[in-house]
């Protein structure tokens, strides 16, 4: 079985810098935050659940959602 390592991503183009960097800071549910990301739901899931990934899931909600800022400084650190 092949698996990908969770930290790769796409390259940072010019149309997923204009979805990460345009738009209201918090941004709600998995397939805006994979929207933004570049990524499926699926990745933006499993990501969600690493510790250094600003994906959040808050108790009762049921919804995740994402700071845009947090996610720039996310990327810039990798």
């Amino acid at each position: 079985m092949t698996t990908m390592a969770p930290r790769q991503r796409p390259p940072l183009d010019r149309w997923r810098f204009d979805e990460l960097a345009g738009g209201a800071e918090k941004i709600w549910g998995l397939e805006a935050i994979a929207k933004v990301l570049g990524v499926s739901s699926s990745t933006a899931r499993r990501w969600a659940d690493l510790d250094d990934v600003p994906i959040y899931r808050p108790a009762g909600v049921g919804a995740y959602f994402a700071l845009r800022s947090e996610l720039i400084a996310w990327l810039r650190s990798k």
